[in-house]
């Protein structure tokens, strides 16, 4: 199963990156200026997101750097251990979604703890990949659209978030066990 998996990811990549021009110009769309605009469109935006990320970021470092995440971890050790989930991956799944790039950072703490190859980094990079960042979405997108009412969109992400950090533990642990 593992070497099946290895060679689908192999061709993964280079098939999107040659698969989608190839497809627009099936589709006689000019994919080049599509393209340009495109990032034309993206720059406008990063620059209005520009105020809500630095203050998200701001409060992650803030948690961070208080000691805050320290202790959480520590007060939830024994109910976690208890249901299964490992407390080594509780930060990725606390700070996953607020911030990619403090998730990332947590990421790479956690490779310096534990090493590359262990399984706790691994459910931690798998949660990196099966989740979303869902409070950086809505403070970022919505409000760059000034969408002040998140409805439904909160609930909708943590739990689609939330069902992204369990299959990565469940499946980490299946594959590497």
């Amino acid at each position: 199963m593992r070497d099946a998996l290895d060679l689908i990811a192999l061709f993964v990549l280079p098939t999107l990156i040659v698969g989608i021009p190839l497809y627009g110009l099936f589709k006689k769309v000019p994919v080049y200026e599509e393209f340009v605009t495109g990032a034309k469109e993206g720059f406008n935006i990063a620059v209005t997101i520009i105020p809500y990320l630095v203050a998200i970021l701001f409060a992650i470092g803030m948690f961070r750097a208080s000691g805050a995440m320290e202790a959480l971890t520590e007060g939830l050790r024994p109910i976690l251990g208890a249901i299964g989930f490992p407390v080594e991956v509780l930060p990725m799944a606390i700070i996953r979604p607020l911030s990619g790039s403090g998730s990332t950072a947590v990421l790479a703490d956690m490779i310096k703890e534990y090493g590359a190859d262990s399984i706790f980094v691994k459910m931690a990079a798998t949660m990196f990949g099966a989740t979303e960042t869902t409070f950086y979405v809505i403070a970022v997108y919505f409000g760059a659209v000034s969408i002040k009412k998140t409805r439904h969109a909160i609930p909708a992400g943590l739990i689609a978030d939330l069902a992204g950090m369990i299959a990565a533990i469940i499946i980490v642990r299946w594959f590497f066990g």
